[in-house]
């Protein structure tokens, strides 16, 4: 099939991209390149440009008008960002999702897989969700995907559009083939500042010693990079199936491990794969941070037929062999600092 990846050139969607076409797929890349890297669009199908903007959007689907569906993945992402500048978030990724909706309605593409953040629901006491966890967004970025969803489902249920919005954890590691990963210089999730830390050999901020968990650090869901694409291949393979005549037409699956990290035990984890152990030193909660949450769904393997394949110290060694290759490969990038010892 033939597959519009939206943000194809960022981390997760030129993954996604990745595992299409190693599946026989044809993935169509639409971007910005706000943040997302040419680089990783060399040898597949791409345009540049906004998917708010509507000439971009339908140039792309008049060139390609045998589209089956749909990948969004074209969001602004950075929570503490998010905080400090909302309306830049709510303009990227909520009107500019609506612009684009209309003109994929316009050009009859009606199957669309959301890429959707797990960072909307509301925790239990265990700080465990499912499907049917109450949705309380904590920080800007998390509304603009509440609010998408909500906005996709309103229109799914006044027209032929079907949705199937994925609720992902933090994403780890990278494309195992080494072909994607990470492209910020400087990421600011747990993993991405741990690597930093071990390449400059500077302490790790723990940011946040007090929050209602086993050892008072924040906790996470880590879902190696590749198994979520891993799981949008299954959504698009099995998408009819999930919509029969008369269905609901917006579903919302969790994509976890079914295992909560806390940050220290990410620590340990990534100290058990490098020879030198990252220091770390206690730092403030940043703005927007919660204590988290991780997945107690069965439902993307009921559905979709899928599981995490990769643990967590795939996930640490895959993103530490991306960040001594993506110099190269990402050669306008300031020089990182030499990679100490692993």
């Amino acid at each position: 099939m033939k597959v519009l990846v939206a943000g194809g050139a960022g981390f997760i969607g030129s993954t996604i991209a990745t595992r299409l076409i190693d599946a026989g797929h044809t993935p169509v890349i639409l971007d910005n390149l706000t943040t997302g890297r040419r680089e990783f669009c060399y040898g597949r199908i791409f345009h540049e440009g906004d998917i708010a903007d509507a000439d971009v959007v339908d140039d792309v689907l008049r060139r390609h008008p045998d589209i089956d569906a749909v990948v969004h993945c074209a969001a602004l992402i950075v929570v503490p960002d998010s905080v400090a500048r909302p309306v830049d978030y709510y303009r990227a990724n909520v009107s500019a999702t609506l612009e684009f909706v209309d003109r994929l309605l316009a050009h009859r593409v009606h199957r669309i897989i959301f890429s959707s953040s797990a960072s909307i629901y509301a925790p239990d006491r265990g700080l465990a969700v499912d499907e049917a966890s109450p949705l309380h967004a904590t920080s800007p970025y998390a509304s603009t995907k509440m609010v998408v969803e909500r906005m996709l489902a309103d229109v799914a249920a006044s027209s032929p559009l079907r949705v199937l919005s994925l609720r992902y954890f933090n994403p780890v590691g990278a494309d195992p083939l080494l072909r994607t990963g990470l492209q910020v210089p400087a990421p600011t999730h747990a993993l991405g500042r741990l690597v930093e830390a071990h390449l400059t050999g500077t302490p790790f901020p723990v940011t946040g010693s007090d929050w209602p968990t086993r050892d008072g650090t924040g906790l996470r869901d880590y879902v190696h990079v590749w198994d979520l694409a891993a799981a949008h291949l299954r959504g698009l393979e099995r998408f009819d199936d999930l919509f029969p005549p008369g269905a609901c037409p917006h579903r919302a699956i969790n994509l976890g491990t079914g295992t909560g990290t806390t940050v220290r035990e990410l620590v340990a984890a990534f100290n058990q794969v490098i020879a030198r152990p990252v220091r770390t030193v206690e730092a403030v909660r940043r703005p927007g941070d919660s204590a988290g949450a991780y997945t107690r769904s069965a439902l993307a393997w009921e559905l979709l037929g899928w599981r995490a394949e990769h643990d967590l110290a795939s996930g640490i060694r895959d993103a530490l062999a991306w960040h001594s290759r993506r110099e190269r490969l990402l050669p306008d990038l300031a020089p990182l600092p030499h990679r100490l010892a692993s």
